[in-house]
């Protein structure tokens, strides 16, 4: 269907303003969306709000004439509007749930290609664990499965263009199964969605991945790669009706089917990401994708984030896992589950402030995985309360594990911040308020 025989032609209405949507909240906690506060699509990150708000600022498609203003209901619309129009401010309205794999996994699967036979030439006791796939044939099960990656790599990625606004519509928009692309662009915006992350339907045995090997899988829910000015805002991201603890296991290691929830890698900077709810997963947020030398020289410098006001319940790690940039984390509400890793991972060179934060964590699990040092490099982390109670993080950190001890003192202040909560109130108002659903 041609995006022009399905754009949204815009009108102009009062919306009421009801308790518990984003223009509350905006007066409550001192988040500050700009531009036309009755249209919530509209609006644009407003001044001081972290990273993003830097230099230019972020404003998305709030610009868009009516032209450029679509709703979309399914995948390939949504694919359609991202391609129409070029770079030209827009803003795409989602509604309901758009499914970018609603013909299931066995439409992405290449001739050939079986997964029985897959797990019976590379089992360990016939494979070995010394020896990788990368060098199989074509018309191998390695090479199938190569082949059927491809074909759902090439559905479910969609790329999303320089100044944009992506907006669910109402209280149960969102995407399942899609892997959304913010890929060398600036000035994008993201908003009130619930992300179901994709399943790698096709994930890759690795013998040589530890001393066991390893199951690993493509696809994260939202990657910004190389990108700036960036918002993600009352979005929720969850594995849905696919959680790990219901996946097999075969070879003896979890048969992994997801990857990360957010990644923002690449050179990415000035990035916003506020009142967002990131539940049920593993591998949650990074920040930096590699410490190698040749990433290096395009990180230094850049990955300047913000998180504010999000929900972390029943993550594993990463929440995040940051190399190289300066990271403000303030009035994040983390809550832990038993299978609970470290919530902060502090990478190379990384700079990060961890301040005004609350942790939920069940009995037996101490605050000294709160921290998790990869290598060396100073964190300041004050004013966070545990189980309500205010701790000292780096302290608690290296009494308990001497051999992992943190510096203190990041080397920064951070200035762009609104209105910072209370710690000890950071539950109460971030449960509430976070998540898709929760904005006009």
């Amino acid at each position: 269907m041609h995006p022009r025989r399905w754009h949204e032609h815009a009108t102009t209405r009062k919306i009421a303003v009801l308790a518990g949507c984003t223009a509350l909240a905006l007066s409550l906690t001192g988040t500050t969306a700009q531009a036309d506060s009755r249209d919530a699509a509209r609006q644009t990150l407003g001044a001081k709000d972290g990273w993003g708000s830097y230099g230019t600022g972020t404003t998305g498609g709030s610009a868009a004439d009516a032209a450029h203003v679509y709703t979309v209901t399914t995948w390939a619309q949504f694919k359609a509007a991202l391609a129409a129009g070029g770079s030209a401010p827009k803003i795409i309205k989602v509604k309901g749930t758009v499914d970018a794999v609603s013909e299931g996994c066995d439409a992405f699967a290449a001739p050939g290609y079986d997964s029985d036979a897959y797990l019976k030439k590379y089992a360990p006791e016939t494979w070995g664990r010394d020896k990788d796939l990368s060098g199989e044939p074509a018309d191998s099960p390695e090479g199938l499965r190569r082949a059927s990656a491809d074909n759902q790599d090439r559905t479910i990625k969609a790329d999303v263009p320089a100044n944009t606004t992506i907006i669910g519509v109402g209280k149960n928009a969102g995407f399942k199964g899609a892997s959304l692309q913010i890929k060398g662009v600036d000035n994008v915006i993201v908003r009130n969605l619930t992300f179901e992350s994709p399943l790698d339907c096709f994930p890759q045995w690795d013998p040589t991945d530890t001393s066991t090997g390893a199951w690993n899988s493509e696809y994260d829910t939202a990657v910004v790669y190389g990108s700036t000015h960036v918002w993600l805002d009352h979005n929720t991201f969850t594995d849905g009706g696919h959680p790990d603890s219901e996946a097999p296991t075969y070879f003896g290691a979890l048969y992994q089917q997801h990857d990360g929830e957010l990644d923002i890698v690449r050179g990415s900077n000035h990035v916003t990401a506020s009142w967002n709810v990131f539940t049920d997963h593993d591998k949650t947020l990074m920040i930096g994708n590699s410490d190698s030398e040749s990433t290096a020289v395009g990180d230094r410098g850049k990955l300047k984030v913000t998180l504010h006001h999000n929900l972390f319940r029943n993550v594993v790690e990463r929440a995040p896992r940051v190399r190289f940039g300066q990271v403000d984390s303030y009035n994040n509400h983390f809550v832990a589950g038993q299978d609970y890793v470290y919530s902060f991972g502090i990478g190379k060179e990384s700079r990060l402030v961890a301040e005004h934060n609350a942790f939920t964590l069940p009995k037996g699990i101490s605050p000294a995985k709160i921290l998790k040092k990869w290598m060396e490099a100073p964190v300041t982390a004050a004013d966070n309360y545990v189980n309500g109670k205010k701790t000292d993080l780096i302290a608690v950190h290296n009494a308990e594990i001497p051999e992992e001890t943190l510096q203190s003192d990041a080397g920064w202040t951070p200035t762009l911040r609104t209105k910072v909560d209370p710690a000890k109130a950071v539950p109460g108002i971030v449960d509430h308020r976070a998540g898709a659903g929760r904005i006009c």
